[in-house]
């Protein structure tokens, strides 16, 4: 630890912010996090899993729209958008046709691939650390597909890939069936992702929250914040529960709910969030089980090796915050598991297994990360979608290097938190 630099206040106990007060307690900054819910649950914790240098093209990307209106007719399908009139969810909707080219596509792979690059270096050198064991496993995501449309369309981006230096195989059925001797895989091929790797989300949460606690970091539980104080451009004092808490620097995190923070304090941040849901699976034949987390590509499918268990998640719901299970589209995740994993016999779980969490989802498909320009004692850190648990590491450095007045180790202009301001 470092000569003491001041407090800082962040908003959020999701990864983003975790990673925020870890990288700043380093640097020798009093910590305290404002966390609404307590510290048990929240979309880092049932979450996939995965480290993804793979997902350089943003969510925003040409055919996308095409595909998910044809998906929007199936109860089962793993996209859908809610149709309404909700002003929020226009605008968002007008901003992500905007952007669903192919040269928003080109301008974002490179700072994409950078960023999560960079993050996975990181949860290296976390893991590493004596407090630190979250199965963290480099070994690759493999991207598994049926049909010869979805094999054209992986080979195409997986030689993009390489043109842009990541570590890829392009294997046919046999090769992606070497990788998983103990599995039996109803594919016609796939792409190892060498640069991927995947963890156990719930042990890294649970292990950072310990490591922060022991180091001095203060939470704040059960406190939602209501309010700003500000004057100028400086935030003097956050008010929740209606006390006061001041700091030199303020992190907003908040994941889906970054849009309301933002609002609050005068900033328009443009979010959706993308319901998912997630579900453990064992085994009844301990054999039969993967080496690699992977993408069931055309069901649009997570499988991730967990503690012996196996992580199933998916679908991707825009709407607005509603605490309720689509067991449709729960439904539409089991059916599609032994259409490529046969020896997998996974029954429909009950409810009450079935975790689901908000993606916080930008229109163009980027994260917003960066120094305000408003209020000059403000750093933003989220929207990360569906690379959230993959970007936290450098989100928290980055944020922390701003704190500090240093430049950040990678490139983020083009994650300007107040771009659509």
């Amino acid at each position: 630890m470092t000569q003491n630099k001041g407090k800082a206040l962040i908003i959020g106990a999701g990864i983003a912010g975790l990673s925020s007060a870890y990288y700043l307690l380093q640097k020798g900054w009093q910590v305290e996090i404002l966390e609404q819910n307590d510290l048990t649950n929240n979309c880092s914790y049932g979450n996939a899993g995965m480290i993804v240098p793979s997902h350089f093209t943003p969510l925003a990307a040409p055919g996308v729209v095409a595909q998910g209106i044809r998906w929007m007719f199936d109860s089962k399908s793993p996209f859908y958008v809610k149709p309404s009139l909700n002003a929020k969810l226009i605008s968002w909707g007008m901003n992500f046709l905007k952007h669903s080219n192919q040269r928003h596509v080109d301008l974002s792979a490179s700072a994409i691939r950078d960023l999560n690059m960079a993050s996975s270096a990181l949860y290296d050198e976390i893991a590493k650390k004596d407090e630190f064991d979250f199965e963290l496993n480099q070994n690759g995501i493999l991207m598994l597909y049926k049909t010869e449309k979805v094999a054209e369309e992986e080979i195409e981006l997986a030689h993009k890939a390489i043109h842009m230096g990541l570590p890829v195989d392009i294997l046919d059925k046999k090769g992606i069936q070497e990788l998983e001797p103990n599995a039996q895989l109803d594919v016609i091929g796939g792409i190892n992702y060498k640069c991927d790797g995947h963890m156990n989300p719930v042990k890294l949460m649970k292990q950072m929250i310990s490591y922060l606690k022991n180091n001095g970091a203060i939470f704040h539980t059960q406190h939602k914040v209501t309010g700003y104080e500000i004057r100028g451009n400086t935030i003097n004092a956050i008010i929740a529960n209606d006390k006061k808490f001041t700091a030199d620097r303020f992190v907003m995190t908040g994941g889906s709910f970054l849009p309301e923070l933002a609002q609050k304090a005068g900033i328009k941040i443009q979010l959706m969030p993308g319901k998912g849901y997630s579900f453990m699976h064992t085994p009844e034949n301990p054999v039969h089980t993967l080496e690699h987390a992977a993408l069931l590509l055309e069901a649009r499918v997570a499988v991730t090796p967990m503690n012996g268990q196996i992580r199933f998640g998916g679908t991707m719901e825009l709407a607005s915050h509603k605490d309720k299970i689509n067991m449709k589209r729960v439904e539409g995740i089991v059916q599609s598991i032994p259409k490529y994993l046969p020896n997998f016999q996974v029954i429909l779980p009950k409810e009450s297994e079935i975790w689901f969490g908000y993606r916080p989802c930008a229109p163009d498909g980027l994260p917003y990360l960066g120094q305000s320009s408003q209020l000059k004692n403000l750093i933003i850190a989220g929207g990360g979608g569906m690379m959230g648990l993959s970007l936290g590491p450098i989100f928290g450095k980055t944020v922390s290097e701003l704190a500090n007045d240093q430049k950040p180790m990678v490139e983020i202009k083009i994650f300007n938190p107040e771009r659509f301001n």
